[in-house]
């Protein structure tokens, strides 16, 4: 036997009625639930006639079936078990003509019904499947119709917002007042950008949001039986996700029919996004380039220089100190220097709303108030981006800085610092240009292979790693030199006896003179344990 043809409207429905409202359908007038009564609420998108035994192989979710019972008539114990084989695959309900195929309906079936709120539904004998599939199929058709004018109304709406120059703002307000509820928008961290409706649910959304997040997206080709109280689509554009639009009613007033609407607003949400992007990256390359001319001394006088800070809400005119973030060797440059330049200017904004902040290709400058403590909003910016930055970053502060024609200085020390800092401490280090020492001349000899010359002939055999017992006394070496040649403190240190200590001190001199004696000699040591130190030199 050929497979039933499935009479439903063309397309893909998404919206349907409820079982409750087919009932209400003149052509079922006369028609009685027997059982299921706790599913009115399901869903019909389509409907289908069950035309052959094995109709599982063609059913869909949220189908009323019609049948006279006729490919039952020689199986009726089937029908017990058809109840619990329909409710899983979703459909919405099950109406049957009794008297000339099957008699009557066994208890199990509608006891099983009745359990899983499957509705059974017994047609009037003298009302044809053509006339219910007119009349049912016709009211889906005209409410998917309705819901598709009123998103479009609304698209509408929308985009006329965004055409007029409005933001997030905006949109959440219109989306508010077309839905009668609270609509927040949320980026990709779940903070709220953007929120309208009824204060009292505002605040209550905000609320839900900051405790528990944004909740899922809320699948819209999956109707559910009832109004929700929580809503939510993805904001995509371009292939990446920038947050989430947010519906919240306590009377659970959203229905199916507003999600269309939310995507629409999603949509519009996009465009507003990306629309502001590409501003703020034009805004981004201005700072850029103006800080870049401050710190390299060609943005003018102290006059002009304050005047255009002043326009991007700087304040370069009080004492102030400068950061430079420099991304460590090995990471991902390009995606790590965008969230690299994100991180940095939402740590600058907590701890100075009148700071400086932007990226150049490789680093990060910031020029904070010299009242903060630098390393702080280092230290901040570091831990906000633990986790989302794919490669660390070494940071630098420089000196205080009490005028804009010092920031190049200023700029410089911070560099150095950065860089510095990374050769003593590895990746990730935090140095001040005031505490960086002999380190800060020594940074100065470009010629690395004349300080490992300096090195091999100053510390002798102790200027290698491959042998223990020459690194042993190299430690040794080091912490004599600390303590100023006290070998009590030594020892203590070193946990070694005193005679211990006084014949390593003797070996020592034999490999490398007499140093105690010699302070020329302790100082061009100290100088060569002090490059050895020095990462990468």
């Amino acid at each position: 036997m050929e497979p039933p043809v499935r009479l439903a409207s063309t397309g893909t429905i998404i919206h349907g009625v409820s079982v409750g409202e087919v009932l209400g359908v003149s052509t079922l007038a006369d028609a009685r639930l027997i059982a299921g009564e706790s599913g009115l609420g399901r869903i019909v998108q389509r409907l289908n006639v069950m035309e052959v035994p094995d109709i599982l192989a063609w059913v869909k979710p949220h189908e009323l079936l019609l049948t006279t019972g006729y490919p039952l008539r020689n199986t009726p114990q089937s029908l017990g078990r058809l109840v619990a084989d329909l409710d899983e695959r979703g459909l919405a309900a099950l109406a049957i003509k009794l008297g000339r195929y099957v008699d009557e309906l066994p208890g199990e079936m509608v006891e099983q019904a009745d359990r899983l709120g499957f509705p059974l539904i017994i047609l009037p004998n003298d009302v044809g499947f053509d006339d219910i599939l007119n009349q049912v199929l016709t009211d889906i058709l005209n409410r998917q119709a309705a819901v598709l004018a009123r998103a479009e109304e609304a698209h509408r709406a929308l985009v006329q917002v965004v055409l007029a120059g409005g933001g997030l703002n905006e949109v959440t307000a219109e989306v508010a007042a077309l839905l009668d509820v609270a609509v927040a928008a949320v980026d990709g961290s779940g903070r709220v950008l953007a929120a309208a409706g009824p204060a009292d649910h505002v605040s209550a959304l905000r609320e839900s949001i900051a405790r528990e997040g944004p909740p899922p997206s809320a699948p819209a080709d999956l109707p559910g039986t009832a109004g929700r109280t929580l809503a939510s689509v993805p904001v995509v554009a371009g292939g990446h996700h920038h947050g989430r639009i947010i519906a919240y009613s306590p009377t659970g007033a959203i229905h199916d029919s507003d999600i269309g609407i939310l995507e629409r607003t999603a949509t519009v949400a996009a465009l507003v996004v990306t629309r502001q992007e590409a501003v703020n990256a034009v805004e981004s390359k201005y700072r850029a380039d103006f800080l870049r001319d401050v710190l390299t001394g060609r943005a003018g006088g102290a006059e002009r220089i304050s005047a255009r800070a002043r326009a991007f809400g700087w304040d370069l005119e009080r004492p102030v100190t400068v950061l430079v973030a420099e991304l460590d060797p090995d990471g991902d440059e390009r995606s790590a220097q965008d969230r690299m330049v994100n991180g940095w200017t939402a740590a600058v904004r907590r701890h100075d709303p009148r700071g400086a902040v932007a990226g150049f290709s490789h680093e990060v400058v910031a020029v904070v108030d010299a009242a903060l403590d630098a390393s702080r909003v280092a230290k901040d910016a570091a831990a906000a981006l633990a986790d989302a930055l794919p490669a660390t970053f070494s940071t630098g502060t420089s000196r205080r800085c009490t005028a804009p024609a010092t920031l190049p200085e200023a700029y410089s020390q911070a560099l150095k610092a950065a860089r510095v800092g990374r050769q003593l401490h590895g990746p990730g280090a935090v140095a001040q240009f005031d505490q960086l020492g002999v380190y800060r001349l020594l940074s100065l000899v470009n010629d690395t292979d004349e300080l490992h010359a300096f090195v091999r002939e100053t510390l002798g055999p102790l200027a290698g790693d491959d042998d223990a017992e020459n690194g042993d006394l190299r430690r040794t070496l080091q912490v004599l030199l600390e303590t100023n040649l006290n070998v009590a403190e030594t020892a203590r240190r070193l946990h070694f006896h005193y005679n211990t200590l006084r014949y390593r001190i003797g070996k020592l001199e034999r490999m490398l003179g007499n140093f105690t004696e010699d302070h020329h000699l302790r100082l061009n040591l100290t100088l060569a344990l002090h490059v050895l130190r020095m990462r990468g030199i």
